[in-house]
């Protein structure tokens, strides 16, 4: 793998589940519906996972070819960015139900 392939692999996990959570949660915010609710919780579960095992993924590699460690490191970081936002979406979705 490249050293940008890397870093858009973090990029992209992160942009995805990011946008995920904002439509879960302003599409509740905005409609009410409760299937909005319903999907962002669900996300939360199935998108920490996910983000675990890319992570884990990323860490590992890094281990084994460390020339690349500082790349996967930074592709971490852009996965971890999710984690305080998952906890502020979670605060919030629990609030307004």
């Amino acid at each position: 793998m490249t050293e940008q392939n890397i870093l858009n692999l973090g990029k992209t996990i992160f942009g995805l589940f990011f946008l995920a959570g904002n439509i879960c949660l302003f599409g509740y915010m905005i409609t009410k519906d409760f299937d909005f609710a319903d999907s962002g919780f669900i996300l939360l579960f199935y998108g920490a996972i996910f983000n675990l095992f890319i992570l884990s993924g990323l860490l590992i590699y890094g281990e084994i070819d460390k020339a690349k460690r500082k790349v996967c490191y930074q592709s971490a970081g852009f996965l971890l960015i999710n984690i305080p936002v998952a906890i502020l979406y979670a605060i919030i979705g629990l609030n307004i139900i």
